[in-house]
């Protein structure tokens, strides 16, 4: 090899190692360039006060109702950091406080360690008894909650909301995402300010409204306390089952009412329709800005 040639190769080699440290110096401090995960899984004992809190704000949240007489919480960690290292030190600070207040109910909070140049989560699968009364609250990640036979309630700012086969009454209240509501029988209250609003198979009262979304309720039985349905800018579907009493009650002031039942005493004219079904007496009220509203 002549000397250009081995001063060339010697160039190349400094330079590759130079470019490669630097490099990895630079993605060693970019904040979150390195993971660490892990999964353990807790037991507690039933709540002698009947209920459980859980406060996840952001991360997944899964609540299964089962026949049993404990909890169990299937917790999997994730820890982002600029090093290995750092990401397994955050890992190791992630956990699941348990405490019982002055009613014997049980709370769950995760607590993360706060750094600005690190992100860490847990998502949780809690498998509990059915008739314990459950809350859920959340900001950014997915809640749901399945298979109670009790009181369920959540609250979440920017992830979705799903329910399915409860025997309780429901609370939902989501700003930026959507609600969904399967096999549900009780009083159910429905809040989203930008999300779509979907309820399947619900025997029981309704009261549901968004800002800015559509909202579907398909009802199998309605109660006492009626159905209220109300969008400011989006569309209205309610399909009521083929026998229900009820005193009707639409109005939109931007869009069209389309009716596929028959009233008694109807009374119909520009964005507003009334009228009963059956022999009346629960009240139906659906109202939109601007949106179209269906009746089925």
């Amino acid at each position: 090899m002549s000397r250009t040639q081995r001063d060339e190769h010697h160039g190349e080699d400094r330079g590759g190692r130079g470019l490669g440290g630097f490099l990895r110096s630079l993605l060693s401090g970019i904040p979150w360039s390195e993971r660490a995960k892990s999964e353990e899984t807790l037991h507690f004992e039933r709540p002698p006060g009947g209920a459980i809190r859980i406060d996840n704000a952001n991360a997944n949240t899964c609540v299964i109702g089962e026949d049993r007489d404990d909890i169990e919480i299937a917790v999997s960690k994730t820890a982002r950091a600029e090093s290995e290292e750092e990401a397994q030190r955050m890992l190791d600070g992630i956990r699941v406080v348990a405490r019982e207040d002055g009613a014997g109910e049980l709370e769950f909070e995760v607590d993360i360690p706060a750094r600005w140049n690190r992100r860490g989560k847990a998502d949780l699968a809690l498998k509990v008894p059915r008739d314990v009364r459950v809350l859920v609250l959340a900001a950014n990640g997915r809640v749901n909650v399945e298979g109670m036979h009790a009181h369920v309630k959540a609250k979440n700012s920017n992830g979705v909301v799903r329910v399915g086969h409860i025997r309780g009454d429901v609370e939902i209240h989501t700003s930026n995402a959507k609600v969904r509501a399967e096999s549900t029988c009780g009083r159910l209250l429905a809040r989203s300010s930008n999300g779509k609003i979907e309820l399947n198979e619900h025997e029981g009262s309704v009261d549901a409204a968004t800002s800015n979304g559509t909202i579907c309720c398909e009802l199998s039985g309605v109660g006492k306390g009626g159905v209220q349905l109300a969008t400011s800018n989006g569309r209205i579907l309610l399909e009521l089952p083929d026998e229900v009493d009820g005193d009707l009650d639409v109005r939109v002031d931007n869009g069209v009412i389309r009716n596929q039942r028959d009233l008694e005493g109807k009374s119909e004219r520009a964005g507003r329709l009334r009228g009963t079904l059956g022999v009346g007496g629960k009240p139906i009220r659906l109202r939109a800005s601007n949106g179209t509203i269906t009746l089925r």
